[in-house]
């Protein structure tokens, strides 16, 4: 009887170590989760230097942000701060909630409006920052931490805009994300393009006659075409030159983008419709192609759907 009593003690005994030990693994799995988190939640104040090279001390988590230019929304938003913008510019067009927003001006922004927003945090923006440097000066004189993000010019540079944004605004993984995904569908692009047998010949209009311009090298739309094994026929031009009609139909393309049909109506057939144009291979085989202006141009995260947009017009063989 005695046996049976100490073995039933023994019993429990093992159970209640079993059940310690467990407790314990536990309580070590839920401390672990618990540190995970705390690793990836954003410490502020945060310093990051930005697109003017100066330091800039965001103090806290922004709650309100208000964006003066189209590309700084369009990545606030892919890093998931919708609901923390208060304000954009008139320019503004993508996402779709944009139109819910207090509208700021354009090119010069409503100080008084802003301020009125109260925003935590203001993006600006280098290509526009010198033009615009009494306004900026009025917002940080109000207390509002302002934050000029690079002018970008590739696409290393558009990475370096998600993440400095990220950086400010706590999302650092979220961009780290991003920019990722852009690389590695840039990557996917380039590979399959090397399926390209014969190079084509493009010819890129940004705007139309009388005053007709292009892309040339340094631009966003002379890295997509070389990404696709196209030759730009105006590669040897930098920026944004622009052309005489003559000299545009000397380069003799075999495929013409436009990049204005959102303001131009029937791009495409206007093109097809000129007649010093009637002997360009493009014009006699009719590829003439409109492409949306802000896949293409906008430094953010659509940039690589532009890339795609153009591969399926130029090779649709190949990008099925």
């Amino acid at each position: 009887m005695k046996q049976w009593k100490h073995y039933a003690l023994l019993v429990v005994f093992v159970l209640t170590l079993g059940l310690i030990a467990a407790c314990g693994n536990d309580t070590s799995k839920q401390t672990s989760e618990s540190n995970a988190k705390q690793e990836t939640k954003a410490v502020f104040p945060v310093t990051v230097k930005d697109g003017l090279g100066e330091d800039v001390t965001i103090k806290a988590e922004p709650k309100k942000i208000v964006s003066l230019i189209p590309s700084n929304t369009e990545i606030a938003y892919a890093l998931g701060l919708g609901d923390k913008i208060v304000g954009v510019s008139d320019f503004d067009n993508y996402p779709e909630d944009v139109k819910n927003k207090e509208k700021i001006g354009g090119m010069e922004f409503n100080v008084e409006k802003i301020i009125s927003l109260k925003p935590d945090l203001v993006l600006a923006h280098a290509s526009s920052a010198h033009n615009s440097k009494d306004g900026l000066k009025q917002l940080k004189d109000a207390g509002i931490t302002v934050l000029v993000v690079n002018d970008a010019k590739s696409f290393d540079d558009v990475y370096h805009s998600i993440e400095l944004i990220g950086k400010a605004t706590g999302t650092t993984e979220k961009a780290n994300e991003i920019v990722d995904h852009m690389k590695t569908k840039l990557e996917e692009i380039k590979e399959k393009a090397k399926n390209v047998k014969q190079p084509v010949k493009v010819w890129v209009e940004v705007s139309p006659a009388p005053e007709i311009y292009t892309a040339g090298k340094g631009t966003f739309i002379d890295d997509m075409l070389q990404a696709i094994q196209a030759k730009n026929v105006a590669g040897d031009q930098e920026g944004w030159p622009m052309f005489t009609e003559e000299k545009a139909v000397a380069l003799n393309p075999d495929v013409i983008i436009t990049t204005y049909g959102y303001y131009v109506k029937d791009a495409v057939n206007q093109v097809l419709a000129r007649p010093a144009w009637k002997d360009v291979p493009a014009i006699k085989n009719k590829r003439v192609y409109d492409v949306n202006s802000d896949l293409v141009s906008r430094p953010g995260p659509r940039l690589v759907e532009g890339v795609e947009e153009l591969a399926k017009v130029i090779y649709p063989d190949v990008f099925k």
